[in-house]
């Protein structure tokens, strides 16, 4: 029987690893290598993982990881195993927030099923009335927005009440938007790095390389993700599962549409319309996804293949010109 832990960091081929209960001279954690089997096997490990470990070097703190547990989900990317929440941070300023980014990021996250938490962070310094605009919105779209300010010390208790649930909660968004800086203010002495933005683009630097699991003061069961910023996630594969991830909307889908497959986009019979509030931004996601649809067809062997429909063909779905995506041209 091998020692249980946790994958808590992912460093270029190494990973480290949490015990569950101390070794000699009292040492927690392990700097690990993964057998290949498991990668050849498809369990590849991530940050978050229930690993156990054999061939332990105690003196030197290295071991193996011979085995990972049944993971409960997996954020892909950045890659966090096995999440209880995630906690989208938006930035008020450097950079200015963006709708539609915000709005992948909150799909991304919506996507995994799990609750997730909005955080409003450099919520100080700000042109009149930016804030309340900003929380009025969001919470239009269905979420409870908590601004923050690590300048101030606005909503930090609040933030630390929130996160001090054991699980794993991820902080998650774009470069820039001060996830390492309010893991930093909650966890004193963490001394993650940090850096203002790019003063050419007012674009987030990437900072932050790798994932790494922080325990939180007086709450060693609430473990929180600080991961690196990315500026565009990826969007779900169908325009059904898009549906869901729209609070906002999935509130309005109560209503009877005409049809059992409305992608609410305008269509005829549609019972939501396209009075709500990120109505424009949930047709830009739709027209990707639908863009990216794969369309069954046969090959000359007879053999089913999938392929893309024509961007004509594509146009004329989303204005209610086809009721079936066809062969491509």
């Amino acid at each position: 029987m091998g020692e249980p832990g946790r994958v808590v960091a992912q460093e270029a081929n190494f990973v480290r690893v949490d015990l569950d209960g101390p070794g000699p001279e009292g040492r927690r954690q392990l700097l690990c290598t993964a057998r290949a089997r498991l990668a050849k096997g498809g369990q590849g490990i991530c940050v978050g993982d229930r690993v156990e470990l054999e061939g332990i070097d105690w003196a030197r703190g290295r071991a193996a990881v011979v085995s990972r547990a049944p993971r409960t989900n997996l954020l892909p990317r950045p890659a966090v195993a096995n999440v209880s929440r995630v906690v989208v941070v938006v930035s008020l300023r450097d950079p200015d927030p963006d709708p539609l980014q915000i709005t992948r990021f909150l799909v991304s996250a919506e996507h995994l099923a799990l609750p997730v938490e909005v955080v409003l962070s450099k919520a100080d310094g700000l042109p009149p009335g930016w804030l309340e605009e900003w929380c009025h919105r969001l919470r239009s779209w269905g979420y409870d927005p908590l601004p923050v300010s690590t300048r101030t010390g606005l909503g930090l208790e609040s933030l630390a009440r929130r996160l001090a649930v054991p699980g794993i909660a991820v902080l998650y968004g774009p470069s820039g938007v001060g996830k390492s800086s309010l893991l930093n203010a909650l966890v004193p002495g963490l001394a993650l790095r940090v850096a203002p933005v790019s003063g050419r683009l007012r674009r987030g630097r990437h900072t932050t390389r790798h994932v790494e699991l922080v325990s939180l003061p007086g709450a060693p069961e609430a473990l929180v993700a600080d991961t690196p910023g990315f500026n565009r996630p990826s969007l779900p594969v169908g325009p059904s599962e898009l549906v869901r991830c729209f609070p906002e909307l999935t509130a309005r889908t109560t209503l009877a549409c005409r049809f059992a497959d409305c992608r609410h986009s305008g269509e005829m019979g549609c019972a939501v319309g396209e009075e709500w509030p990120r109505h424009d931004l949930y047709r830009q996601c739709l027209a990707e996804v639908e863009a990216l649809e794969p369309v069954q067809g046969l090959s000359r062997a007879g053999e089913t293949v999938l392929r893309r429909a024509s961007r004509r063909k594509r146009h004329l779905q989303r204005q209610g010109g086809l009721s079936h995506p066809d062969l491509e041209d």
